[in-house]
């Protein structure tokens, strides 16, 4: 209130010796012969000041009073009012680099330019890379980010660096660009900002760092950094790059995790990265020294993707930096590339995480096979025609678990009448019937679960690539057939504007029609197997009848999520259950012959089979309840 108090006096001083002079010059207007030599005494003047002005420049000053008195500014209540809202910062306002300038710097992959208000980056292009619609990507551009230090200084000022004007300098280091901005408090004391930009190379060294302001800064308050980003949408869909858009980050020495898709909010301990993750592209603050205590907030922009089509997530990181000996120098680095998983591993510093390939297994399968595998196809094939020689090879080595699933669908279906004859036999003894039919499957060798035993080993195959495919940075802006882009959904129509179907989207893509198709065929083929292998059980649930509305409900379920999805995993689902298909086809045509299974059973049927522990245990404890039961009666 003070200061707002100052200003207004100022103003209103102006005002009034401002007025009180042009009554003097009105009352007093000089001769023609005074006003030649005031003009004279003039020009006297401003050279003199000149000439002090060149010596000031030239003289080292030691104390923020003495450097005011060099400064840029030349009116002495502008100083005034600097030094009372700025106090020692007011020094880097005074200077020419107080202005709105940005300095451009380049290197083969990035465009950057740094603003002078701030001293952050106020523009990031990826020049290799351009979105759905051909535009060059801009991870920041127009305003979307926000970098900033909060902190306190001895006079009891609590000032913020975004508002401060830093100066630029460009050098060179070997090949690497330099870019240093540095807020001053005179030519020697500053908080500076240092870029260290490398040639092919994403990350760039970055350092904060202060000289002589131990005395300046409030060491007793906390200095507080800001870092905040909306990011930018860059795909066809934005639902879709939303779905794969989070904040992620790194803690306790290799953990890692992220924020959920919603909106979100996390405090962390011992943070060694942050990273703003987009489906394709990221940005990424890694540090040397673990921030103690870090603040994370991720919010959805995207409530209606008819309306909010620029913005996806908005993400904030609040973390604080210590000083030591009452100055900062932190060693961080800064990433903005794609999140290409090749690019990020290269690293060693667990950024590969930023890549979703699934947890556990299902990331071990991903980055020791298939990353590899499609590497090597992709490197010599069009990236179609290796999504193609990888699904076939995938379903070549997943061949004998089909065989086996198929034949235990077979050997169940072939006991499917002995099975019914126990169910009739012993319709009103459970337990008997139960006993009796657990010794048919001893004695024919057969298990009902070994049915759900390959589907179960197949799983982490099937969720790994289902995690692959959105994930390769490979696919993206890659055409096949008529898909543009096989990271994208492919498109046979579009809708008319403003119309859309919910839950299925504004377009219709071909690539999901086909794979829904040949799951229907699939599932058909497979559940007609089981239907006809699997007895009904009296009490229980007509499975046949769950199997049918499966055989429809599935591939529609599929039609709908899969639209929007990457047309190349729509392509896998589609070559891989037609090629299942085939292997089944062939498998019942010319490898399953039931009469031959049918031998072989009733042949293991009289054998003596051999009973293990815990299946005599289950035995017996069976037949003790039997026992049991016939007592009460």
């Amino acid at each position: 209130m003070e200061e707002k108090k100052l200003d207004l006096n100022s103003i209103i001083g102006f005002i009034l010796i401002f007025g009180i002079l042009v009554y003097m010059m009105y009352t007093n207007q000089p001769t023609p012969e005074e006003v030649e030599a005031q003009e004279k005494a003039k020009q006297e003047q401003v050279e003199a000041e000149q000439k002090v002005k060149e010596i000031e420049a030239e003289t080292t000053k030691t104390t923020v009073a003495e450097d005011f008195s060099a400064a840029a500014v030349t009116d002495s209540t502008q100083l005034v009012a600097l030094s009372n809202k700025l106090g020692a910062f007011a020094y880097a306002s005074t200077l020419p680099s107080a202005t709105d300038q940005e300095t451009l710097v380049e290197s083969d992959l990035l465009s950057l330019k740094f603003s002078n208000k701030g001293g952050y980056l106020s523009e990031v292009k990826l020049k290799k890379f351009v979105n759905y619609d051909s535009i060059p990507i801009y991870i920041i551009k127009d305003g979307n980010a926000a970098f900033n230090i909060n902190f306190s200084t001895t006079d009891n000022r609590t000032l913020n660096t975004k508002d401060l004007f830093f100066e630029p300098t460009v050098t060179k280091n070997g090949d690497n660009t330099v870019v240093s901005m540095k807020l001053k408090v005179s030519p020697t004391q500053f908080l500076e900002y240092r870029y260290e930009l490398k040639p092919d190379d994403y990350m760039m060294d970055f350092t904060i760092r202060s000289q002589g302001l131990s005395q300046v800064i409030n060491s007793s308050q906390e200095v507080n950094l800001d870092w905040r980003l909306k990011t930018y949408r860059h795909a066809k869909s934005i639902s879709y790059e939303n779905r794969y858009t989070d904040l992620h980050y790194d803690y306790e020495d290799g953990k890692d995790d992220y924020l959920g898709q919603m909106e979100d909010e996390e405090t962390i301990q011992d943070v060694s990265w942050i990273g703003y993750k987009q489906h394709f592209f990221s940005s990424a603050l890694l540090t040397d020294t673990p921030f103690k205590t870090v603040h994370l907030a991720s919010k959805n922009l995207v409530e209606d993707e008819q309306i909010d089509t620029v913005f996806t997530k908005s993400f904030v990181s609040k973390l604080p930096l210590e000083l030591q000996g009452g100055e900062l120098n932190a060693n961080m680095d800064w990433y903005y590339g794609p999140s290409d998983y090749k690019i990020l591993d290269a690293y060693q510093r667990n950024l590969d995480e930023l890549i979703p390939l699934g947890w556990g297994i299902f990331g071990w399968i991903n980055r020791y096979v298939f990353i590899p595998l499609f590497g090597f196809l992709s490197g010599f094939l069009p990236h179609g025609i290796a999504i193609i020689i990888m699904t076939i090879l995938v379903r070549i080595v997943m061949s004998p678990v089909t065989y086996k699933s198929y034949v235990s669908q077979a050997k169940m279906k072939v006991i499917k009448p002995e099975i019914a004859e126990i169910n009739a036999k012993f319709k009103d003894n459970a337990m008997k019937k139960q006993q009796e039919t657990m010794a048919l499957y001893s004695k024919a060798g057969v298990s009902p679960m070994a049915g759900c035993l390959p589907a179960f080993l197949q799983l982490p195959v099937f969720y790994a690539l289902f995690q692959f495919f959105p994930s390769a940075f490979d696919l993206r802006q890659k055409p096949f057939l008529w898909a543009e882009d096989l990271s994208s959904f492919d498109t046979i129509y579009k809708f008319p504007d403003g119309f859309s179907i919910p839950f299925y989207g504004d377009h219709i893509s071909l690539f999901p029609i086909l794979a829904s198709l040949a799951i229907f065929f699939y599932m058909k083929m497979t559940t007609g197997q089981q239907m006809a292998s699997q007895p009904t059980q009296e009490g229980m649930p007509d499975m046949g009848k769950m199997m049918k509305y499966m055989i429809y409900f599935s591939p529609i379920m599929m039609l709908f999520f899969f639209n929007n999805y990457a047309s190349g995993l729509s392509l896998y689902y589609f070559i891989s259950n037609l090629i299942t298909i085939g292997i089944m086809l062939v498998i019942k045509k010319y490898i399953i012959d039931e009469d031959k299974i049918h031998a072989k059973i009733q042949e293991n049927k009289k054998k003596p089979k051999k009973e293990n522990r815990f299946q005599k245990k289950m035995k017996d404890m069976m037949e003790q309840a039997e026992k049991q039961k016939q007592q009460k009666k």
